[in-house]
């Protein structure tokens, strides 16, 4: 695996996250109370002995490089490291990424000179856990051009994916981006009992029932075939333009993965998937001895909860709850929380820094509320993110089932109402 060298595609503008994604890009949003989406990518290749990780970076990047730079920093004995390439115009070229592909296109003289034998490439916006080990194992055995991860979907979920059909041998042999009509589906269907791994026990199919193989955007490819591809080639994607074409030419073979996997695109995904992570036994968890999730440190003292309900809550470091009922939420650090607050299935991402007293006199004289969630009031299935001020006895909840909104400080996505960055919620405010 020192042979190895991984590329993490930073995102694009991230639209149907926004407003989360506002001011900072999709692999900086956090997730888990604590986290940032890049941590997942990285972590896994730090489990997977992958310690050479160059990240591309393009869209409201200066969050996530902050990030990157004051949590990965590997020591002077090691030869390991994480990058950023961030997006850059030269002489030859004056424009930005156009597409995953085209962002290592941009980058292929760099990523080469590290002379690996095979390039891992990355999303920085996906949630799993993955040991890389035996993915590069598998590719290396075929003698495989190119491996993609795929994961078993059903058929209502395949239309949101690239589906791809494989041959006894693991080869895929066709490929379809979001099939639509019954006749793609029909031709790109699997039995259950076609390919080994995808058994009903391991992954919830019953004998015979049909089921796809979806692309989860990660590949491993030979450098001298990534080379080919994208040099042959002017298009912009990955998964739309070139894996389509290597099919027709070259060996392109399939990974079969069973774990938890989950593409962070969406509003209602980002939402449900922090909100799993309550569960008693989740599909997904941020802490596994043998391999944790690696986050920046940043050394807060515990929570203090006062004369509090909670359940199935998650509440990170440096948060200050007085009096408050929170039932399957996430709660960041250093949210502070007043008295008689009700909090309901939200993701709380918490907030940057800590008011003054000298801060929450100004807020008074001022009108301004509070840094944090003030007394009285009561939040259901929302996202508030960083540094949010929501004053006294303020009602979010939307009660009406609006699907789609905006107002002044709120957004509402997929019946979902969310809070930006640095938001200001007045005094008995109903949403």
């Amino acid at each position: 695996m020192r042979d190895v060298i991984g590329v993490i595609l930073g995102g694009g503008q991230g639209a149907r996250l926004f407003p989360l994604t506002q001011y900072r890009s999709k692999p900086a949003v956090p997730i888990g109370g604590k986290y940032r989406l890049i941590d997942i990518p990285i972590s896994n290749c730090i489990h997977s002995d992958v310690n050479k990780i160059s990240v591309l970076t393009q869209f409201n990047s200066a969050s996530l490089h902050s990030h990157i730079t004051r949590t990965y920093r590997f020591d002077s004995f090691s030869d390991g490291y994480v990058e950023i390439l961030a997006a850059e115009q030269t002489m030859e070229d004056a424009n930005w990424y156009q597409g995953t592909a085209d962002a290592v296109r941009r980058q292929l003289h760099r990523l080469l000179s590290r002379q690996a034998k095979q390039v891992l490439i990355l999303s920085g916006d996906h949630l799993y856990r993955m040991d890389y080990h035996a993915f590069v194992e598998e590719h290396r055995e075929r003698e495989a051009d190119v491996s993609i991860a795929v994961k078993p979907v059903t058929r209502q979920q395949a239309p949101e994916f690239g589906i791809l059909k494989v041959d006894k041998s693991g080869r895929i042999v066709a490929f379809s981006e979001k099939p639509k009509t019954d006749a793609e589906l029909d031709d790109l269907k699997l039995e259950a009992t076609a390919i080994g791994g995808f058994g009903s026990s391991a992954n919830g199919f019953s004998p015979g029932e049909e089921f796809y193989l979806a692309s989860m955007g990660i590949y491993v490819f030979e450098p001298p075939v990534l080379t080919s591809l994208l040099m042959a080639s002017s298009r912009e994607d990955f998964g739309k333009h070139i894996i389509p074409d290597a099919i027709e030419k070259i060996g392109v073979y399939a990974h079969t993965f069973a774990g938890y996997w989950e593409d962070i695109g969406t509003i209602r995904s980002f939402y449900e998937a922090n909100l799993a992570l309550t569960d008693p036994d989740p599909d997904f968890a941020f802490y596994e001895a043998s391999a944790p999730v690696y986050t920046h440190q940043r050394h807060l003292a515990g929570s203090l909860i006062e004369k509090c309900h909670l359940d199935r809550a998650i509440i990170t470091e440096g948060c200050r709850i007085q009096q408050a009922d929170i039932q399957r939420s996430v709660v960041g650090h250093r949210t502070v929380i007043g008295s008689g607050v009700k909090i309901v299935d939200t993701v709380l991402m918490g907030a940057d820094f800590y008011e003054t007293v000298a801060d929450r006199e100004r807020n008074t004289t001022t009108a301004t509320p509070d840094l944090g969630i003030g007394n009285g009031t009561v939040i259901s299935r929302a996202i508030i993110d960083k540094n949010a001020r929501i004053g006294e006895r303020v009602l979010i909840s939307n009660e009406e089932g609006v699907a789609e909104a905006e107002g002044e400080g709120y957004y509402i996505r997929d019946r979902i109402v969310v809070i930006p960055k640095n938001a200001v919620i007045a005094n008995d405010t109903r949403i």
